[in-house]
C-alpha cells in the first residue's frame, strides 16, 4: 500500500499575478509569482487540509523548475517524488492579468510545448497509481502525446478503483475544437469513478449543458457520481443509485475568480479521505471555494481546517 492518499496528474507552471487589479497589462508594475496549474493546485489545497499529496508531472531543467520542486517540498507539504525535469523544455509561465478580477485573463507560455506533456509510464510507480486512495486526472492530459498515452495506461492499470476522478478541466487553448476535444476526453470516462465539470466542461466532455441531461450523460458511462458545477447556482450531485441534489453556493465578495474550482477539489477529495458523504464531500468542496474566491492567490491561499471551520461556523 502506498503512503500517499491523493495523487494528481496534469500541469504545472509557474504564476505570476498582476498586483494591479481592474486595469491592463500595459499598466501593470508588478507581479507576484507562485506555483499553479490544476493538477498541481488541486494537490496543494488537499496538503493544505492534512492530505498526503503528491503531484506527478515534469518541470524544466531551470530555475524556474527548481523554484516549483522548492516551493511544492517546502511551502506546500506536497510530495515531489513524480515531479520529473526534462532536460530541453522550459518551465511553463502563466500571467494573469485580474481585468476584471472575477473574470481574469490568463497568458500562457508553454511554447513550443510544455515538460508536463512529457510524462511517461516509466515515470510512476505503478502501485501507487493502484492503491492510492485519489486518483486525480484533468481532462487536459489528453490532447497531447505522449502525456494521453501516459495516463490512458495509468487508468487502466488503476481499474477503475473508487475514487478515480476525472476533472473535466476545458481548456480551449490546447484543442483545435471542442467536439477533437469531446473525442479524446469522453472515452476515458469509462475509468473513472467520479467525474467534475461546469455546463461547459460538461459540453465538451460529453455534448449537454443542461445540468440534469448532462449529468444523465456523465453516468450513462458508468460513473458511480456526476458533479456539475453551476456557479452561482451551486452544484448539481448526481448519482448511480438514484441521488440528486442541488446543493446551494456561499456567497462571498470576489476578489480573484482564479483557483476556486481548484480549492473546491482539494477540499472534496480531503473529504472523500475523511469518508464523508458525497454531498458533505460537495458542501465543503463550495465553502474551500468561496474562501479562495474571497482571496487574491491560488496556492498560497488555499485554505486550512482552521480557515473552514470558522468559514462553516459563520454560515
Amino acid at each position: 500500500m502506498t503512503d500517499l492518499q491523493l495523487l494528481t496528474v496534469g500541469r504545472v507552471s509557474v504564476d505570476l499575478y498582476a498586483q494591479q487589479p481592474n486595469v491592463s497589462l500595459n499598466d501593470v508594475t508588478s507581479f507576484q509569482k507562485s506555483v499553479g496549474g490544476t493538477a498541481t493546485n488541486v494537490a496543494v489545497a488537499a496538503a493544505r487540509l492534512g492530505v498526503r499529496s503528491a503531484v506527478a508531472t515534469k518541470v524544466g531543467d531551470d530555475a524556474f523548475g527548481a523554484y516549483v520542486r522548492h516551493a511544492l517540498e517546502n511551502t506546500f507539504a506536497v510530495d515531489t517524488r513524480f515531479v520529473g525535469i526534462d532536460p530541453d523544455l522550459g518551465t511553463p509561465l502563466a500571467f494573469a492579468e485580474l481585468n476584471p478580477p472575477g473574470d481574469p485573463t490568463i497568458i500562457f507560455y508553454r511554447e513550443p510545448k510544455a515538460p508536463d506533456m512529457n510524462i511517461e509510464v516509466a515515470d510512476f510507480d505503478l502501485d501507487v497509481v493502484r492503491d492510492v486512495d485519489v486518483f486525480w486526472v484533468p481532462a487536459s492530459r489528453f490532447h497531447d502525446e505522449p502525456s494521453a498515452t501516459t495516463v490512458r495506461v495509468l487508468l487502466e492499470e488503476r481499474r477503475r478503483r473508487e475514487h478515480t476522478v476525472l476533472d473535466l478541466d476545458w481548456r480551449p487553448m490546447f484543442w483545435e475544437s471542442m467536439s477533437q476535444a469531446r473525442s479524446a476526453v469522453e472515452p476515458m470516462l469509462q475509468h473513472a469513478t467520479i467525474a467534475i465539470g461546469n455546463r461547459t466542461e460538461c459540453e465538451m466532455a460529453v455534448g449537454e449543458i443542461d445540468p440534469d441531461r448532462a449529468a444523465d450523460a456523465l453516468l450513462e458511462h458508468g460513473l458511480s457520481a456526476a458533479i456539475v458545477k453551476l456557479g452561482e447556482q451551486g452544484v448539481l450531485l448526481a448519482t448511480a443509485d438514484g441521488q440528486r441534489e442541488s446543493i446551494p453556493p456561499y456567497r462571498v465578495e470576489v476578489v480573484c475568480g482564479l483557483g476556486a474550482g481548484d480549492a473546491f477539489g482539494g477540499a472534496f477529495v480531503h473529504a472523500l479521505i475523511c469518508g464523508m458523504a458525497l454531498s458533505e464531500a460537495v458542501k465543503r468542496g463550495n465553502a474551500a471555494g468561496a474562501i479562495v474566491a474571497g482571496r487574491m492567490m491560488c496556492a498560497d491561499d488555499m485554505p486550512t481546517n482552521q480557515d473552514m471551520d470558522e468559514f462553516l461556523e459563520n454560515r
